[in-house]
């Protein structure tokens, strides 16, 4: 059989092989953080926040009509189209590697013997797989997020370039550039990250076309790689809409067009010539030009993709951010502007001090006839003793401050020095953020619980704590990938130098070279692997090219280069058979369905017609995806806080959508125009009365109108609004309220023709004034819920008027002195928890849930709730119904699936008191025990020379609440159990003395 034959079976092997991985581990439905969002759009074309992925939707779209009538089976359709192209990367990968493999051996497809096809297959056959295995690439692989499709894209890219190098014929070769032109396009619709690889391809393009390579030649080459990614990011996706806009404004302002008629013109112009060019260039035989502005073309044809949002926008769709509908808002979508920018090469660090604000670029609105200025972004001018290269240490957020200054051992008004700066940049940027995920990748991870540093790869499990060594996530390859690729990287390097120098640049800039382009700051919100991803598969090339270096270094004894090519392959695919073993457990998410019944046993927490006020991606997009895909509570209107603070969202909450009726909003929206109303400054007002209180709809009435009775102007000569009073009080109407009849006849009497509570001397936020503004609006006629995963502040101080309704805190309109965390209607608890919510296969041990997302928030979420009720029923003498709760939770989330957390630490407490010892006894004794093993182990690790301190990372707060656990539980066995409480305490005793 030819070596092209074996080539093709060999690389429809491995698809089948990742196919079936992939396929068997899938996420069954929406999983958590951006999944929900895309899903939901993909179903409906809707319009997801920039970049928006255009391209993947419409593919998404395509894959969830296979769902059929099912909806529950749309997210699993979608889910596969990462699948599939995650199996398509591992086959174009084969290829690449094969690619790579023959140029090694300096043969062709017709000159190559069976041995040599054997060492070259058994090569592309380990390096794919080994990528298929991996931690971060297997991740993205089982979920609806843009990051497999994007590693297809880099795939197919390289593949099709070195594809390109094997070609003779300089017409074919331009048709492969032409293909490798549009699939760059085409990529732009999914993710930006592929490319990256443009300046490393500049590289092999050059030593293709090359016969005398130079340094000075390759460094040319290099830097036309970095102006062609350089007219692709800023001249293409973001230059084409801002000229467009410009256009637009001059015909709309200037010439007095209509809107969009500019951006039609520069459309038509920018086509005409283009084909223009197109047709000189061939008619002048002009092959170069030719190729570069077809090039050209093919990328915008890509690029195009991205008409969807401007298409679907105009329908105004219920998902719709930032509302690309228009020519103004739609380049505002395209240049991503609402993530802001971060300083690269030259720009302020943390202890900069700010000197002036200079009104900057100009914030266009859509006016009655023509685009209007209402005002103007902000141009902060720093001094510039705190400006410094490659600013590393840059972010003003306080808390980041307080980061920097712990991770590099600063005192307060310390100001960095440069060796801080990069000191931060390798120890954080490049170790913990780059280092510590290739390690992951190529080595192993200790488990799934971030930063705990101690519990390193090296030791076995039975040095390890029992929760730590039975983790999922803790995956050991013995270093075999990494060794394995460091051979391969030598052996190409020492045969096939240019290639090395390609390959390394690839490597570079899909790793470290995006870590200095991001530029992170001290504390992300979730793990950035994926991000990586590219790197890493560069590396695993190395792994594949390893297996040669195998034959080539480590078996040369072997004289038969057959029996050598089939021992070094058999050797090299010992690595992903110990990944594959190693990760699946802690990448199979067949039977995960609690990330969906946690959106749905939010949403039936609350009653008809609500509006649920929610904070980020996980409390939000699960509920879009519920609402959006299988139509579930669409009465509720969810209302994102960290979205509230935009004009676009705010007009959004102000139209119906399905079911729910608009929000009652009063503000027009030249109040909440984008830096209009950002943030309202607290300044106190001397005048006792106004001390006293606000009438917040007055307030609100003032704010509306712009009047200068609450205004104050700042240094720029503009007038703003500010907070006089940390004191509102609303009016209501109490004979009113009592007829509506959702107050528990217990409270009636604290019903009162007026509330009062007290604000807080701070700024009033863009999105805390809209939600001041409905609660005054809306006089009760619809139910308000706070989720219960906001963070304090989102509750404005109203907590005292929020009663628990399971997963979320109705807003009512009457206080409970002292309930500091709201308070409990236990009838209505016990409705909710037994006859609302469902928690599938939270006690199946066989299903993984990973500490960092699962155990953190829906967990305690489900668990609190079940708390508070328990809480309640003994308060009110209900003894047995309260061990019924308990009983109940522990048997939806047992320990061998949902470990016990501190929260669980309270039940003890409970069992004790309802005079259930056993029970109490039987969970102390657990948790005690667990607690004593990980600090004799932590506090140990701590001790030992060139191990990091016990109090960075996650380890202090891990020990402390160990600590806090024993000591909470010897506390609650005192009155009942005082054997076992002594013996807790000496436990906590002698762990004290080792940590003071």
């Amino acid at each position: 059989m030819s070596f092209r034959s074996l080539n093709n079976i060999g690389g429809w092997l491995v698809f089948v092989i990742s196919l079936i991985t992939f396929t068997l581990t899938v996420e069954p439905t929406a999983s958590f953080w951006d999944c929900g969002e895309f899903i939901a759009c993909a179903y409906k074309l809707q319009v997801p926040h920039p970049a928006g992925a255009p391209f993947f939707l419409l593919i998404g779209r395509i894959a969830s009509m296979f769902a059929g009538s099912d909806v529950t089976k749309v997210a699993l359709m979608v889910n596969m189209v990462s699948v599939l192209a995650s199996a398509f990367t591992i086959l174009f990968m084969f290829w690449t590697i094969s690619l790579i493999g023959r140029k090694m051996l300096s043969k062709n497809a017709e000159t190559i013997n069976f041995g040599e096809t054997v060492l070259v297959l058994g090569a592309a056959l380990v390096g794919s797989l080994v990528y298929n295995f991996s931690e971060s690439f297997w991740f993205s692989a089982v979920e609806a997020e843009v990051y497999g499709m994007s590693s297809f894209f880099t795939a197919i890219v390289v593949w099709a370039a070195f594809r390109w190098e094997l070609i003779e014929n300089p017409a074919a070769q331009n048709k492969w550039l032409l293909l490798v032109a549009y699939l760059v396009g085409l990529s732009i619709g999914v993710h930006l990250l592929n490319l990256v690889t443009i300046p490393a391809l500049a590289i092999l393009f050059y030593f293709r076309k090359t016969d005398k390579v130079s340094f000075k030649g390759g460094f040319i080459a290099f830097l036309a790689g970095l102006v062609v990614l350089g007219v692709i990011m800023v001249g293409l996706i973001t230059g084409l809409p801002t000229l467009s806009f410009s256009f637009d404004k001059l015909f709309v302002n200037t010439f007095g067009l209509p809107f969009a008629s500019g951006m039609i013109f520069f459309i038509i112009v920018l086509i005409a010539a283009l084909a223009y060019g197109i047709h000189y260039t061939q008619k002048q035989g002009k092959a170069i030009a030719n190729t570069i502005l077809l090039s050209f073309a093919f990328v915008l044809i890509g690029y195009s993709t991205y008409t969807i949002a401007l298409i679907r926008s105009n329908y105004n769709p219920p998902i719709n951010e930032n509302n690309p509908s228009d020519v103004l808002n739609f380049t505002y979508y395209l240049k991503r502007e609402q993530y802001g920018s971060r300083p690269l090469l030259y720009g302020p660090i943390y202890t900069a001090q700010l000197t002036e604000i200079k009104k900057g670029e100009p914030n266009y609105k859509v006016g009655k006839d023509k685009y209007e200025v209402y005002d103007y972004n902000p141009e902060y001018v720093w001094d510039n003793n705190g400006k410094m290269l490659l600013p590393r240490v840059w972010s003003q957020d306080p808390s980041h401050i307080n980061l920097y200054k712990s991770k590099l051992n600063l005192a307060d008004g310390q100001r960095p020095g440069l060796f801080d700066n990069l000191k931060f940049m390798f120890s954080h940027q490049f170790g913990h953020m780059y280092w510590r995920y290739f390690i992951w990748n190529f080595w192993g991870r200790a488990s799934d619980i971030s930063d705990v540093y101690g519990t390193n790869i090296f030791e076995t499990k039975s040095d390890l704590p029992a929760s730590f060594a039975n983790n999922k996530g803790r995956t050991n390859y013995y270093g075999l990938p990494l060794i394995l690729g460091i051979l391969g990287f030598f052996f190409m390097y020492l045969k096939r130098g240019k290639d090395a120098i390609v390959m390394f640049l690839l490597f570079f800039f899909t790793g470290l070279g995006l870590v200095i382009y991001l530029n992170s700051p001290p504390v992300e919100p979730r793990e950035r692997d994926y991000i990586y991803v590219g790197s890493f598969y560069f590396f695993a090339i190395w792994i594949g090219i390893g297996v040669m270096g195998i034959a080539e270094y480590v078996l040369k004894f072997i004289k038969n280069l057959t029996v050598k090519s089939g021992v070094a392959t058999v050797l090299g695919l010992a690595v992903p058979i110990i990944m594959a073993k190693e990760a699946w457990p802690g990448h199979d998410r067949s039977d995960r369905y609690h990330q969906i019944d946690f959106a749905k046993n939010l949403l039936n927490s609350c009653e008809k017609n609500a509006i649920l006020f929610t904070g980020g991606d996980n409390d939000t997009f699960p509920l879009w995806y519920v609402q959006e895909v299988e139509g579930f509570r669409t009465d509720v209107r969810v209302c994102n806080l960290s979205l509230l603070g935009t004009d676009w969202y705010i007009d959004q909450m102000k139209r119906k959508t399905y079911e729910s009726e608009a929000l009652p909003i009063s503000m027009n929206i030249e109040n909440y125009y984008k830096g209009i109303n950002d943030q309202i400054p607290f300044v106190k007002n001397p005048n006792p009365q106004i001390q006293a209180g606000i009438n917040l709809k007055e307030y609100l009435n003032l704010v509306k109108n712009n009047d200068p009775a609450i205004q104050m102007q700042v240094s720029s000569g503009e007038m703003i609004s500010v907070l006089p009073s940390p004191n509102f009080y609303m009016d209501q109407n109490s004979e009113e309220i009592a007829r509506a009849n959702f107050v528990p006849e217990k409270y009636k009497a604290l019903v009162k023709d007026r509330i009062e509570w007290n604000f807080g001397e701070r700024d009033i936020l863009k999105n805390d004034l809209l939600v001041l503004d409905m609660i005054a609006q809306n006089n009760w006629k619809r139910p308000i819920y706070f989720s219960g995963t906001l963070s304090p502040s989102s509750y404005l101080n109203l907590k005292e008027y929020c009663q628990l309704e399971g997963y979320a805190y109705r807003l009512m309109p009457f206080k409970v002195a002292g309930a500091r965390d709201g308070f409990v209607n236990s009838e209505i608890m016990k409705d909710r928890l037994l006859n609302k919510m469902s928690w599938r296969n939270l006690n199946n041990p066989n299903v993984y849930y990973d500490s960092e997302t699962y155990l953190k928030v829906p967990m305690v979420t489900a668990r609190f709730a079940f708390l508070r009720l328990v809480d309640e029923l003994v308060r009110e003498g209900k003894k047995d119904e309260a061990e019924k709760f308990l009983d109940k939770s522990l048997e939806l989330m047992p320990d061998n699936t949902i470990p016990f957390d501190q929260l669980v630490g309270n039940y003890p407490i409970f069992y004790y008191e309802i005079g259930k010892s056993e029970k109490a006894k039987k969970i102390a004794e657990l948790m005690v025990n667990r607690a004593d093993e990980e600090l004799k182990y932590f506090i140990e690790q701590s001790k030992t020379p060139g191990n990091r301190q016990w109090g960075d990372g996650n380890v202090q707060q891990l020990i402390q609440s160990n600590m806090r656990t024993i000591q909470m539980l010897y506390s609650a066995a005192e009155q009942y159990d005082k054997p076992l409480s002594e013996k807790f305490k000496k436990i906590y005793d002698g762990h004290l003395a080792k940590v003071q």
